[in-house]
């Protein structure tokens, strides 16, 4: 980390956090990613080399230990006090990017919003009780297919075909519906009355499955930045 040469708390702070990719990986620890192959995974586009030297230096600035897994087999990485006091900043940031940012097709990468969606907004208790298979075709800069393996009360993405069958199969031809419904600003319903989703499967798993996401209640409109 390079210093600005400042005593001003704001340039210090900025040291640590404003390096490239430091919110992001600080958000995945925060939200219980504890091995490198979690964090990399809701960090998409972030090289295994970059990661790597992140990590170490948020271990430097005592905002993570990094210790050994108990069989020995990579690291095992925890947030400390100091990163936990960072949540208030995190959830700061994102008040301000929802009021004054806007929302492109830049940014509505479905990798992330599924990322995003099993991670920290999966409502458990409102899961299937039998095994289900959801699989997701985006159609944006080609095709890519993941695997959503819902069971045991809870739920994991599957970059390979679990092998048990498709339950449910969701086409996403426009991301940006994806990351709005997942942001509670659209309604599932109308991304699919558009054509943005597509949704198959037994009529029962395809009214739940919306049903799965703690998308949060619609902002009001941004203000006028002209």
């Amino acid at each position: 980390m390079r210093s600005y040469g400042q005593f001003c708390p704001i340039a210090r702070g900025s040291e640590v956090f404003a390096e490239r990719w430091t919110p992001i990986i600080l958000r995945n620890l925060l939200l219980g990613c504890h091995t490198f192959n979690e964090i990399a995974a809701g960090a998409p586009g972030l090289s295994r080399a970059l990661l790597t030297r992140r990590l170490r230096e948020l271990e430097r600035a005592r905002l993570v230990t990094i210790r050994p897994k108990p069989d020995g087999r990579g690291s095992r990485y925890e947030p400390t006090p100091a990163a936990e006091a960072m949540w208030p900043i995190l959830h700061a940031l994102s008040d301000w990017a929802e009021e004054w940012t806007d929302l492109t097709t830049d940014h509505a990468d479905p990798d992330a919003v599924l990322w995003s969606w099993v991670r920290s907004h999966l409502r458990t208790e409102l899961l299937p009780e039998r095994r289900v298979v959801v699989r997701f075709d985006f159609h944006n800069r080609g095709r890519r297919t993941v695997w959503l393996l819902v069971e045991r009360g809870g739920a994991e993405i599957c970059r390979f075909d679990p092998g048990f069958g498709d339950d449910v199969t969701v086409r996403i031809d426009e991301p940006i519906a994806f990351a709005r419904w997942h942001l509670g600003s659209l309604a599932w319903a109308d991304a699919v009355r558009s054509g943005a989703i597509t949704i198959d499967g037994p009529r029962h798993l395809r009214r739940a499955l919306p049903t799965w996401n703690k998308a949060p209640a619609p902002r009001t409109a941004k203000h006028d930045h002209g």
